[in-house]
C-alpha cells in the first residue's frame, strides 16, 4: 500500500478549495492546480478566508490556520502534480474535460501515484480506462462544502485493486471523515437521491404548483430540511444538476430522469445559481431574492 504523505488537487474551484482546505488540515502537504492563474489565485484567497471563518467560530485553532496554509502550494503547470503521492481531481462536472485531464497528467506521474476523482455522478469505470492506471484509480466523492461535511463516498471502478481501495479510506478517514461505498453506477448514493429531488422541485415549480418561496419553505418546515431545494439547487450550481441529471438521464434511460426544461432555461441563460449571482433567487443585492 501507498503511504500518502503529499496530494496534488486538480481544480480551484468550490470543490476543489474545499479539498485542499481539508486534506491540509490533516496533515498532509497539497499542491493544488487550475489552468486559470486567476482561478489558482482566487482559490488560495478563498481557503485563507475560510480558514479564518473557523478561526474565528472556534473550529480550528490559529496555529493549526497558520500550518494548514504553510502546507498548501500553488501549482500553475499540471506536471507538478505528477509526483505527488495522490493526486485528485475535482474539474467541473464533464466527462471529457476529466479524462482529457487523465489523459494530460499520466505523462508526468510516479509509478506509485494513486489517481482520484471527485466527480459526483460519472462512471469511475470509464474514467480509470483513460489512464495507465486502472487499478489505481478511485472515486473520493467529497460532499459540498468539504470542511463542513462529514460524508465521503468511495466508488471502485471495475478494475481498482483492493490496495487502492483500502488506502483511499484511510486517507479519507484520517481527515476526520466517515465514510460509505458506493457502487459504479449513475449518480452514486447521495446524487441518485437528492439531484432528482431537486429536478422533481423545479418541475413543481414549473408546473406552477408553488413559487420558488413556497417550494422551499414548504420543504424546510414540512420535511426539516434544512435548507430548500431550489435554494440547494442554486447553492450547488445550476449547472451541476444539469450534468448529474444529465447522466443519470442517459446512463439509466429512464424518464423520470428528465432534466426538467425549466432547469435547461436556467442554464442556458448563465443564471448557475450562487456563483453567477443569479439562479432560483437573486444574491446581488443584502438578502437573496426569489426570482420567480
Amino acid at each position: 500500500m501507498v503511504q500518502i504523505k503529499s496530494v496534488g488537487v486538480i481544480g480551484a474551484g468550490q470543490m476543489g478549495t474545499g479539498i485542499a482546505h481539508v486534506v491540509a488540515l490533516g496533515g498532509y502537504d497539497v499542491l493544488l492546480h487550475d489552468v486559470s492563474a486567476e482561478r489558482l489565485e482566487a482559490g488560495m484567497g478563498l481557503i485563507h478566508r475560510n480558514l479564518t471563518r473557523q478561526v474565528t467560530r472556534g473550529i480550528v485553532t490559529q496555529d493549526q490556520m497558520d500550518a494548514a496554509l504553510a502546507r498548501i502550494k500553488p501549482a500553475p503547470e499540471l506536471q507538478t502534480i505528477g509526483g505527488a503521492d495522490l493526486a485528485i481531481e475535482a474539474a467541473t462536472e464533464n466527462e471529457e474535460t476529466k479524462k482529457a485531464i487523465f489523459k494530460a497528467l499520466g505523462p508526468h506521474l510516479s509509478e506509485t501515484t494513486l489517481l482520484a476523482s471527485n466527480t459526483s455522478s460519472i462512471s469511475i469505470t470509464r474514467l480509470a480506462a483513460a489512464t495507465d492506471r486502472p487499478d489505481r484509480f478511485i472515486g473520493l466523492h467529497f460532499m459540498n462544502p468539504a470542511p463542513l461535511m462529514k460524508l465521503v463516498e468511495i466508488i471502485r471502478g471495475i478494475a481498482t485493486g483492493p490496495d487502492t481501495y483500502e488506502t483511499a479510506v484511510l486517507f479519507a478517514q484520517s481527515l476526520g471523515k466517515t465514510t460509505a461505498n458506493a457502487e459504479d453506477f449513475p449518480a452514486f448514493i447521495v446524487n441518485r437521491v437528492l439531484v432528482p429531488m431537486i429536478n422533481e422541485a423545479i418541475y413543481t415549480l414549473y408546473e406552477g404548483v408553488g413559487t420558488v418561496d413556497a417550494i422551499d419553505t414548504a420543504m424546510k418546515l414540512g420535511a426539516n430540511h434544512p435548507m430548500g431545494p431550489l435554494e440547494l439547487g442554486d447553492f450547488i450550481g445550476l449547472d451541476t444538476v444539469l450534468s448529474i441529471m444529465n447522466v443519470l438521464y442517459e446512463g439509466l434511460a429512464d424518464s423520470k430522469y428528465r432534466p426538467c426544461p425549466l432547469l435547461v432555461k436556467y442554464v442556458e441563460a448563465g443564471w448557475l445559481g450562487r456563483k453567477a449571482g443569479r439562479g432560483f433567487y437573486d444574491y446581488r443585492g443584502e438578502v437573496p431574492v426569489p426570482t420567480r
